[in-house]
C-alpha cells in the first residue's frame, strides 16, 4: 500500500475511532466531520469526488430527517412512555412478562419506525417505567438495544442501513418479504430466547404496581394518526419501489402538520429535539468511505466478493454474513454498509451473497457497542439517563446472542 493510501486509512480510522470513543465527550458528528474536511484539505479526497459522496447520501438524509421528526413527536407527545406504560400494566407482576412485552413493543417500534426510533425514544421511555416498576434496568434496556438491529430487516424503513447497502436497486417489498421474512423471524426469535436465558437472573423481581396510569393527550392521539399515516405512505412506496427518503420525510411533514393544529408549539418542539448532528455525521462518513475506496478497500473487498463466488452457496453466504458482522463492529456498520453496496454492485455479486452481506450488516452490530449507529445513540440515551451499560458487559451479551441469531437468518436465506 502506498504512502497516500496509508494516510487515507489512517484519517479514516481514527475519525472512526473517535467517534466510537468520544475522547473528551466531544460528540461524534465532531470526529467524523473533521477526518472529512481533513481528507479534503490535505486533497487525499478531492472535493469533487468528496461533493459526490455527499450528493449520494441524499435519500439516507431525507429518510433519517422523516424517522427523527416523526420519533421526536410520538416523544414529545409521551406516545412511547403510553405505549411503555400499557406494557407495564400487562406484565401484571412479571418481570419476565414485562421484558417480553418490552421486546415485542421494540420489535414493532424498530420495524415502523427504524432502529434508530427504538434506540433514541423509546429506550428513555422503558426506563421510566421499569424504575416506576422498580425492577432491574438491565435486561429491559438490552432488550431495546438488541431487538433495534435484530428487527432491522423486517422492512427496508427498519434501518438506514438498507438504503447504503442497496441503494437504488433496494429490492420492492413484495419481493423483500419474500426475501427476508423468515430470516427475519429467526433473528427476532433467536435474539430473545437466547436474551431471556442469558438474563434470567435479573428478570426474578417482581413489577411493583403503577398507582398513576400515562394518559395519552388528543395531541397525543393525532400524533398516532400521523404514524400510522406515515408508515402506510412508506409501505405503499416501498411496494412500489420508489426510493424512501422523500416519502419519509414528507410523511413525517405531514404528521407534524396534523399535530401542530391542535398544539402550536410543536414544530419548535420537534426543532429543538431533534438530533440533527446525526445528518453532518452520515455525510461525513460517506466522505471517509469515499476516500477508503480510493485507498483500495472497495477493491479488496471487490477480490474476497470474486472468491465467494466460486464457493458453495451456503458456505459463502455464511461467510459474507460473519465476515461483513464482524467487520462492522470495527467500524461501525453504516460505512461498512456503504463500502459493501458498492462492491456488490461493482462485482455483479450473486444475490444470495448481497442479501447476506445485508443481515451482515444490520444484525452483526449487535456482538458490540461500536457496531451501529442506533447502538451508539442507545449509549448516549443511556448516559442522559444516568444508566450505565459498559462496553463489556454488552459484548458478553452479543458474543452469545449474535452469532446463533446470524446463523440462524442465513440458513433461512432463499
Amino acid at each position: 500500500m502506498h504512502a497516500q493510501a496509508l494516510f487515507i486509512v489512517a484519517i479514516s480510522v481514527g475519525s472512526i475511532l473517535c467517534m466510537l470513543l468520544r475522547p473528551r465527550g466531544i460528540p461524534e458528528a465532531y470526529w467524523v466531520s473533521a477526518g472529512a474536511v481533513l481528507l479534503v484539505a490535505t486533497r487525499l479526497v478531492s472535493l469533487r469526488g468528496a461533493a459526490h459522496a455527499v450528493r449520494a447520501g441524499l435519500d439516507v438524509y431525507l429518510f433519517l430527517t422523516g424517522m427523527m421528526i416523526l420519533a421526536e413527536m410520538a416523544r414529545a407527545e409521551g406516545v412511547f412512555e403510553w405505549v411503555a406504560d400499557i406494557a407495564a400494566r400487562q406484565a401484571r407482576g412479571s418481570s419476565t412478562r414485562l421484558f417480553a412485552l418490552v421486546y415485542l413493543t421494540g420489535t414493532v417500534v424498530t420495524i415502523l419506525l427504524s432502529n434508530d426510533a427504538t434506540a433514541v425514544v423509546l429506550t428513555p421511555a422503558v426506563l421510566a417505567v421499569v424504575r416506576k416498576a422498580r425492577v432491574e434496568p438491565k435486561p429491559h434496556v438490552l432488550a431495546c438495544a438488541l431487538i433495534a438491529n435484530a428487527a432491522s430487516f423486517v422492512l427496508p424503513i427498519s434501518n438506514p442501513a438498507n438504503l447504503v447497502v442497496y441503494g437504488a436497486h433496494i429490492p420492492p417489498l413484495l419481493h423483500w418479504f419474500g426475501l427476508f421474512l423468515l430470516p427475519s423471524i429467526a433473528a427476532v426469535a433467536v435474539t430473545f430466547l437466547v436474551l431471556r436465558f442469558v438474563l434470567n437472573d435479573d428478570l426474578q423481581t417482581e413489577v411493583q404496581t403503577i398507582e398513576q396510569p400515562a394518559e395519552l393527550s388528543p395531541s397525543g392521539h393525532l400524533a398516532i394518526g400521523g404514524l400510522v399515516l406515515a408508515c402506510a405512505a412508506l409501505i405503499v412506496a416501498s411496494a412500489l419501489g420508489a426510493d424512501l427518503g422523500a416519502p419519509t420525510c414528507g410523511a413525517a411533514v405531514l404528521a407534524l402538520l396534523m399535530v401542530t393544529w391542535r398544539d402550536r408549539n410543536m414544530p419548535r418542539t420537534v426543532g429543538k429535539g431533534v438530533a440533527w448532528s446525526v445528518l453532518p455525521l452520515v455525510a461525513g462518513l460517506f466522505v471517509i468511505v469515499e476516500g477508503l475506496q480510493s485507498a483500495g478497500l472497495l477493491q479488496a473487498e471487490l477480490r474476497v466478493l470474486q472468491t465467494l463466488a466460486h464457493w458453495p452457496s451456503l458456505a459463502a453466504n455464511l461467510a459474507a454474513a460473519f465476515g461483513v458482522g464482524l467487520a462492522s463492529n470495527g467500524m461501525n456498520n453504516l460505512p461498512m454498509g456503504l463500502i459493501s453496496g458498492a462492491a456488490v454492485r461493482a462485482a455483479s455479486a450473486h444475490a444470495g451473497i448481497a442479501h447476506s452481506l445485508l443481515i451482515g450488516v444490520d444484525l452483526g452490530p449487535n456482538l458490540s457497542v461500536t457496531g451501529s449507529l442506533a447502538t451508539i445513540l442507545w449509549l448516549i440515551a443511556l448516559r442522559r439517563e444516568k444508566v450505565e451499560i459498559s462496553a463489556w458487559q454488552f459484548f458478553k451479551v452479543g458474543m452469545l446472542v449474535m452469532p446463533p441469531a446470524l446463523l440462524g437468518s442465513i440458513l433461512l436465506l432463499r
